[in-house]
């Protein structure tokens, strides 16, 4: 399995991440504990949650998902063959929310209990916020580095303007830069990433672990009507895509599909993974086909011709 290292830092992840937003949302904690046995047995050994997850869910108040990742980690005995990043910063009710330093150093302690370790591979500011100087979360993220409760850091959802000032505010102060940025971006959503984000994560070597990166699902080719939104709790999300662009995508990706006798999933994860900077797509599964079918995008490579046609049938 190919291996590829986070922006500047030791540390080497295979190129797909496995999206935790699942768990304890649609996958109970048995389900999820069988697709984590499947993913690491493949070889993959980079997972993406937060405190946040899944604190939408009726009855729920956030932090399920990084309990079940904590009791899967300790039952396998398996913490230091897993790159475990986690996020903060999502408005989790009650003024729980935000980038200020009291709030972080309270922050990452819950979440290192519910993962039942003692340090994040890759913490993340989930959103940017903006009512707290750049300056302040650096320093915090800086302190958490010393303390060793974090290795590396990243920033999800920012502004090209701020994750600038962020990067050049790290280089004058000499302190704890972000290594990743994890932005919305696949087939269908590039213009946001690919105008401004892009250059400036070459520019500064930050390796970019891509969010929805199917689309929700779109990019399955599940969903071709109204009709099909019934099958999935996001289907109602699809709306948005239902279009000339999105059918013109999905009708190339089907294309490209038949060639190399893949699914048009394992064919959008490969396009999204051949783009500069891409780190690794992150995806998620409720089943262990679905599972099946993301992991063969990771052996997969697609030629120039086919990376150009699905460059112009989304455009």
């Amino acid at each position: 399995m190919e291996k590829r290292r986070i922006g500047r830092s030791d540390i080497w992840v295979a190129p797909l991440c496995f999206g935790g937003n699942v768990f304890g949302w649609t996958i109970d904690e048995p389900t999820s504990f069988r697709l984590l046995d499947a993913f690491k047995d493949a070889g993959l050994n980079f997972i993406d949650t937060a405190d946040s997850y899944s604190n939408w869910v009726p009855g729920n108040k956030g932090g399920e998902s990084e309990i079940i990742i904590g009791n899967w980690m300790k039952q396998k005995g398996n913490r230091e063959q897993v790159i475990l990043a986690t996020k903060l910063g999502s408005d989790l009710g009650g003024g729980n929310k935000g980038l200020s330093k009291n709030y972080m150093i309270r922050q990452v302690e819950t979440s290192l209990k519910r993962l039942q370790t003692d340090y994040i591979d890759l913490y993340q500011a989930h959103y940017d916020d903006p009512a707290t100087p750049v300056e302040e979360t650096l320093e915090a993220f800086h302190q958490l580095v010393r303390q060793g409760k974090v290795r590396i850091t990243g920033a999800s959802n920012f502004s090209a303007d701020r994750f600038a000032e962020s990067l050049k505010m790290s280089r004058e102060r000499n302190i704890t830069s972000y290594q990743t940025l994890q932005p919305l971006y696949n087939l269908y959503d590039r213009a946001e990433f690919e105008k401004e984000l892009q250059p400036l994560c070459i520019e500064n070597q930050v390796s970019v672990i891509p969010y929805f990166s199917l689309a929700s699902g779109f990019l399955t080719g599940k969903y071709r009507s109204e009709n099909d939104f019934a099958k999935s709790k996001r289907g109602e999300g699809m709306k948005k895509y239902m279009n000339d662009r999105g059918f013109r995508i999905l009708d190339a990706l089907n294309q490209v599909a038949a060639e190399y006798e893949q699914s048009p999933a394992a064919i959008a994860l490969c396009w999204l993974k051949q783009k500069p900077a891409i780190l690794a797509p992150i995806a998620s599964a409720t089943s262990i086909a679905q599972l099946q079918e993301l992991i063969k995008a990771t052996d997969l490579k697609l030629s120039a011709e086919s990376m150009q046609f699905l460059d112009q049938a989304s455009a």
